[in-house]
């Protein structure tokens, strides 16, 4: 990938810089991710006493569970980011996760053979869309954990499809254990490689990639948790928590209009060129099945169309090489490309000038609510909507124990989750709540302020009293 930018330096710039200013007029959905407040509070937490805590601090309702932090060294980094460098620091270590993904993959559709118009616009595209910006909070490139899965899994399919450092593969397999559970893509994509190599009868670069497989297994095993990784993976896959969390909704579920349908025209026409030249023209085997793979995994499940368009883009810009005209002056489209994105280039510090002053967490739980909270109810035994958890552990760091937060399967029983996510119904179930109210004591109430038949039922029908109303969020005491 070096090589290549010193020889065609242009079209990294231009993507690279494109992309970048894109991701940083996005800046505030990019810090948008409702757990950031856990994993940095997490992150001070693991540094401040030097080993990872087992068991969760902030709640009353884990039951004593074993806290499974699967991105324990992605919180420590965040946490020393956000120490010195604030929100601005999370942003840019984000857009630079963004800019090594646009670099990888506009090198590996150039080391195919693909020209540098079609390199651009499948690359770009893809990079355009990935994230999936329009579905907030479904977002694949923010400040959290899932961007590292995004990084290493474009960098394990470019190394296999290079052929070339698979030795490094347990090495990186190392990090990706310790900053996001997603490493089990890590195995898929080898072994995407392995049944391509056994189709092909390539023995040689079988046993090299069984090799660093099985490297790659023995590395998963050096982290906190050692084999108990994979309990707290098992923890969250298939769990019956997916059904109320919209990044596990299947693509129909999630999809809006307008906002989906770049993605839905990327898709067709991936889909439109592979039946058209899918049998003539010379894509690698494994990025075609990757790419069918994770379109169908992306149907089912939202979260995994993202990886379909990463992986697609080698064969889309090898289709789109075919129909472009071949009679374009490489030098020239170097040089306009350099100097595209030279300007974009200018462009980035501009941007991020503008973006920073919106730069925080997001303003559903406010510090002044936080504080009201804090100072008014100090001892409040409280049940707290789940997208305000992480940001109320970050504020409050445990002085008001929470009910519920999105680090969920991995830290909070069964049964109390099944208790929760009745209270979440389309539909008010009033019995369920009377329910969970008796049943942990509750005496306190933190929710979503638009909530008006919550606010019939505790103030109108048990006499509780509404005692703040902030801008988003409201609460409630039992008398």
């Amino acid at each position: 990938m070096i090589s290549s930018c010193f020889q065609r330096p242009g079209i990294y710039v231009f993507l690279i810089s494109f992309a970048c200013v894109y991701y940083l007029a996005n800046a505030p959905l990019l810090l948008g991710h409702y757990d950031l407040g856990w994993h940095l509070a997490a992150g001070d937490l693991i540094r401040d006493q030097g080993h990872i805590p087992f068991h969760d601090p902030w709640s009353f309702t884990s039951g004593g569970r074993q806290w499974y932090n699967l991105s324990w060294l992605w919180d420590v980094i965040a946490s020393v980011i956000f120490q010195y460098a604030n929100f601005s620091g999370l942003i840019l270590f984000a857009v630079a996760c963004g800019a090594v993904i646009v670099g990888y993959l506009a090198s590996l559709c150039l080391s195919r053979g693909a020209s540098e118009i079609a390199v651009c616009i499948s690359v770009f595209s893809a990079c355009l869309l990935y994230p999936a910006f329009p579905n907030f909070p479904n977002i694949y490139l923010a400040a959290s954990p899932n961007t590292s899965t995004m990084l290493f899994s474009v960098i394990f399919y470019g190394e296999c499809l290079k052929r070339t450092r698979w030795f490094l593969l347990p090495v990186i397999m190392v990090l990706w254990a310790n900053l996001h559970g997603g490493f089990l893509l890590g195995f898929l994509i080898v072994g995407i490689f392995c049944g391509a190599a056994l189709l092909r009868r390539d023995w040689a670069n079988l046993k090299i990639l069984c090799l660093a497989g099985i490297g790659c297994f023995v590395a998963t095993f050096i982290n906190p948790l050692g084999w108990h990784i994979y309990e707290g993976v098992a923890s969250t896959l298939g769990h019956f928590v997916q059904a109320y969390i919209t990044e596990w909704w299947s693509y129909f579920a999630i999809m809006t209009v307008p906002g989906s349908i770049p993605g839905i025209i990327y898709v067709l026409m991936f889909v439109a060129l592979e039946l058209r030249y899918g049998g003539s023209c010379p894509v690698p085997l494994e990025s075609r099945l990757l790419s069918w793979l994770f379109l169908a995994l992306g149907l089912y499940q939202f979260r995994y169309m993202a990886f379909f368009i990463i992986f697609s883009t080698v064969p889309l810009a090898l289709h789109l090489d075919r129909l472009l005209p071949k009679r374009l002056n490489n030098l020239s489209v170097q040089k306009s490309l350099l100097a595209a994105g030279i300007i974009g280039a200018c462009a980035l510090p501009l941007t991020f000038m503008q973006i920073e002053p919106a730069l925080g967490l997001p303003q559903m739980l406010s510090e002044q609510d936080a504080l009201y909270l804090q100072t008014h109810f100090p001892n409040a035994r409280l049940l707290n909507h789940w997208g305000n958890g992480g940001i109320l552990i970050f504020r409050t760091r445990g002085a008001i124990p929470v009910f519920v937060d999105g680090r969920a399967a991995t830290v909070y029983p069964d049964d109390l989750l099944r208790d929760y996510f009745k209270l979440v119904e389309p539909e008010m179930n009033e019995a369920a709540w009377d329910t969970v109210l008796e049943k942990y004591q509750i005496d306190t109430v933190l929710w979503v302020k638009a909530h008006e038949e919550l606010r019939r039922f505790l103030v109108g029908k048990r006499g509780w009293k509404e005692t703040y109303t902030g801008l988003y969020v409201s609460i409630y005491v039992k008398p």
